[in-house]
């Protein structure tokens, strides 16, 4: 059907006319999400039609007709204007139920016009800084949270709750403003956290353990997954910056009760494999927002018929977290975004608590046997992750050498035998730690256990690539003390060359156990030797 006639049937306002040419419209373009440029004004003018045509008092069903073609519409991001005005916006949200300037919201008495409305406004946000301004001034979110508080109370079709979660994210994500907000003034997290207990359906065994039936735990359903990644996003929205600050003991409260939801969310699949990586990879972005110090619910379950025990200690959430690492490692997929999560998360959780650091340890790197093979070589966990220590992205090299570091008591001794110094030399520089030693941490005393096939082969292993060498040949052999001397000069004056052409800068390791350029490393090293004099009292 032509644009031109369905503008001309929406000027002219008859009820009926309309009704019928848009839902004609609608089913031509119901697939449509590209448009021709050519039609842009036109668009634009059925839009502001649309718009005031929506004002006016309508019959449920042509309401959502016209949300249905403003839908439409709102695909084309070049036709928002209409749309992205404070008329415009406070027209969908009376119409979606979460219009904030009213006094009390209006209730729409159908649900199909809200959940028609949602969607428009989830596409208008999503596209339009402008909508995401004025969505922020009109105080969108308040009525938003009024509804999901309520959801206890009023029984909602899933959609409904789906895209109020839906829009509630994209704000979030996209309004820092929205976003303090709904963590501050509308208490956000206790909010989604009661509300995701409410999708989970979970009942309590103690504080902070959610009752569990013998045997393995159904999967959630697929609704109710859609709807728990929805609030896993949101509530990562709103505690974004939850790590880095201390908290009080209220808040610490309630951080550990929605760490504890979270364990429960690890434990759970979802409908199909695919389905639940991305359910737990929801779940562990946020368990990495949680302050350390609530990362104990990890832990708290009582170690029962099935537990995966460890020391006394209940480790089934931890073996989920380090499954979900290796599946992640060997999927190799956008490594930067899939790996660095869980890999922070298991790192701050080894440092923290004693059990898991130990149990890690004892999984990723068990006592060395084999010592022939250089340690990225190799399918075990601990050969993928000393490959990533030379990976291309920065982040990502780090986040392995630091998970590897922490396992190791941040002993560099301990850390260059499980890695080998060529592999451990970019953290160790970092750290100031190229001459050995070992960052401050509160670890225990005890010492590494090595096997007797390590024990025999250490004074052979070259601590450079970690493994046992052939021995080469000595190139000199044979060579007369001139010779020697010759080729050791022609070796002097080629770096001497290659230095002065800037090719490479000869560094040298300070006192302080910093990289640093050869001559900026001697005069380090001569002040100190110097101070050191001066101490001793002599000339």
């Amino acid at each position: 059907m032509e644009l031109r006639a369905v503008v001309a049937t929406v000027e002219s306002g008859e009820q009926d006319t309309v009704l019928k040419v848009l839902q004609i419209y609608n089913q031509e373009k119901s697939q449509c999400f590209t448009f021709d440029d050519e039609e842009r004004e036109e668009r634009k003018k059925m839009a502001q039609l649309l718009i005031k045509f929506l004002e006016r008092e309508l019959q449920p069903s042509c309401q959502v007709t016209c949300l249905e073609s403003i839908r439409i519409l709102s695909r084309d991001k070049y036709c928002l204007d209409p749309f992205t005005t404070k008329e415009g916006l406070k027209t969908l949200s009376r119409h979606a139920g979460i219009d904030y300037s009213e006094e009390l919201i209006r209730e729409v008495p159908d649900l199909d016009v809200i959940l028609e409305s949602l969607k428009c406004l989830c596409n208008i946000v999503f596209s339009s800084p402008r909508a995401q301004e004025l969505t922020a001034e009109a105080r969108l979110v308040v009525g938003l949270a009024k509804r999901i508080k309520l959801y206890n109370e009023r029984s909602l079709p899933h959609e409904v709750k789906f895209f109020d979660l839906r829009l509630l994210f994209l704000l979030t994500a996209l309004r820092v403003d929205i976003r303090q907000q709904l963590a501050q003034e509308l208490r956000g997290i206790s909010l989604m956290t009661d509300t995701l207990e409410l999708t989970l359906g979970v009942k309590w065994m103690d504080p902070y353990e959610v009752a569990t039936e013998e045997g393995l735990l159904p999967p959630l359903p697929r609704q109710e997954t859609e709807r728990a990644m929805e609030i896993l996003k949101v509530l990562f929205n709103i505690t974004f910056d939850s790590s880095k600050r201390e908290v009080d003991e209220e808040d610490a409260a309630l951080y550990r009760h929605l760490g504890a939801l979270l364990r429960h969310c690890l434990m759970i699949s979802a409908d199909g494999e695919d389905r639940t990586e991305e359910f737990h990879s929801h779940t562990v972005n946020l368990l990495g927002n949680l302050p350390l110090k609530c990362l104990d619910v990890l832990l708290t379950p009582k170690v029962r018929p099935g537990s995966l025990e460890y020391m006394g200690v209940n480790m089934d959430a931890v073996s989920i977290l380090l499954d979900f690492l290796e599946r992640r490692l060997d999927r190799g997929h956008k490594l930067k975004e899939s790996l660095t999560p869980v890999l922070n998360l298991l790192t701050e959780s080894a440092r923290v608590h004693r059990q898991t650091r130990k149990f890690l340890k004892a999984k990723v790197l068990p006592p060395l046997r084999d010592v022939r093979n250089r340690p990225e070589v190799g399918n075990s966990l601990r050969n993928k992750l000393v490959r990533l220590m030379t990976h291309i992205d920065t982040d990502v090299k780090h986040c392995a050498a630091e998970f590897l570091f922490v396992l190791c008591k941040e002993s560099v001794s301990r850390f260059v035998k499980y890695t080998g110094y060529g592999n451990a030399a970019g953290l160790l520089a970092a750290r100031g730690l190229m001459a050995g030693g070992r960052e401050e941490g509160e670890y225990s005393e005890d010492e590494d256990t090595d096997t007797e096939e390590y024990k025999e082969a250490k004074p052979n292993i070259n601590p450079v690539t970690g493994r046992v060498e052939e021995k080469l040949p000595n190139p000199m052999e044979g060579m007369t003390e001139e010779q020697k001397e010759y080729e050791a000069m022609k070796l002097v004056n080629m770096f001497d060359k290659l230095s002065r052409e800037q090719v490479i800068q000869p560094m040298g390791i300070t006192p302080s156990g910093n990289l640093a350029p050869m001559e900026n490393a001697i005069h380090d090293m001569a002040e100190e030797r110097s101070s050191s004099d001066s101490d001793l009292g002599l000339d």
